[in-house]
């Protein structure tokens, strides 16, 4: 088979692939026109913004007024979260433009990229409470418990509040879950100021505002590395979570007239969105008798029903292509 004959049946795949696609039931969506298939979570994004900002001004003041360390950190946090929500959201805005030429999968990056700086934010925030707390444990300042246990209880209303309106679409993306993950951190922070204060109210023990601080940086900075790691992962194109690629390679062998499969790569354009790529050794007969529109329907179902990928691009090689194909592949 020579070079320019591949040229000549990718061409004729790629004008029988959307007609078969149809009639199957694989595929119906072949433009790429993702963004209407994205749940809309921009409103939910806005509305907790605007309760974490105004919390965040809320504790702001009550660490002003108490000295509390803890109150300051809790604030702090906040304030990482208004710049990730504010990241997030603007994610979520982009991330629902179509596509176009010059940029295929539109903006759905723009997800995996909002939750990638929220979590280096809150990272650095997490190191700095860390830092500050451990100092505070050697000389603790006075606190006055009583604001604190106030405007902790107005930081913990405001969290809960937000945690209730992210609740149904934290699984929908990565910016949703980095979201929702801000908050829940928020709120941990915020029992964790009550605590304290509940603490030096009874005892006058001022250590337990650094202790409360140092377990707000421990409760960020676990999480937040795992959130960074799964984003790293996408920006890596790493194969998606949970997909066996020598298991696909597998099925597809095991297909009717397939004697090979090489060049099988799996990666995610962002959350939902994953795409595998293969190249297929069949039977010579294929390319002559008109077997090959049947045998991509095969191809593309057992891709998508075994593997719940829809979005797959085949090449199909005659046996004696092997011969023209570079050495890299596999």
């Amino acid at each position: 088979m020579r070079p320019h004959h591949r040229l000549l049946l990718q061409r004729h795949v790629l004008h029988r692939c959307p007609l078969k696609q149809r009639q199957s039931g694989i595929m119906s969506d072949h433009g790429h026109s993702h963004g209407a298939a994205l749940a809309d979570h921009r409103g939910k994004l806005a509305a907790v913004l605007g309760i974490t900002l105004t919390v965040l001004v809320v504790e702001v003041v009550g660490a002003v007024l108490s000295g509390s360390l803890a109150l300051l950190a809790d604030a702090a946090h906040m304030l990482t979260d208004v710049a990730g929500l504010t990241l997030g959201l603007i994610a979520a805005v982009l991330a629902r433009r179509p596509a176009t030429p010059a940029r295929t999968w539109g903006y759905h990056r723009a997800e995996v990229l909002g939750a990638a700086a929220q979590a280096a934010l809150l990272l650095a925030v997490g190191a700095f409470v860390l830092i500050e707390g451990v100092k505070r444990l050697f000389e603790p300042p006075e606190v006055a418990s009583g604001l604190m246990i106030v405007f902790g209880i107005v930081g913990l209303i405001g969290n809960l509040i937000g945690l209730l309106i992210l609740a149904s679409g934290r699984s929908a993306n990565l910016n949703m879950r980095a979201a929702f993950l801000e908050v829940v951190n928020d709120a941990l922070g915020s029992v964790a100021v009550l605590a304290a204060a509940a603490v030096i109210t009874t005892t006058g023990w001022y250590r337990a505002d650094a202790i409360a601080s140092i377990l707000i940086g421990v409760l960020i900075i676990p999480r937040t590395i795992r959130l960074l790691r799964e984003t790293i992962d996408v920006l890596l194109e790493s194969t998606p979570k949970g997909l066996d690629l020598e298991l696909v390679r597998q099925h597809l062998h095991a297909l009717p007239h397939v004697h090979d499969v090489h060049d099988l790569h799996a990666s995610q354009v962002a959350t939902g969105i994953p795409i595998l790529t293969a190249h297929l050794v069949v039977d010579d007969t294929c390319f002559h008798d008109g077997h090959l529109g049947e045998l991509l329907d095969q191809v593309q179902a057992c891709i998508h029903t075994d593997f719940g990928i829809e979005h797959s691009t085949i090449q199909f090689e005659s046996v004696d292509h092997a011969a023209h194909e570079h050495a890299t592949h596999e």
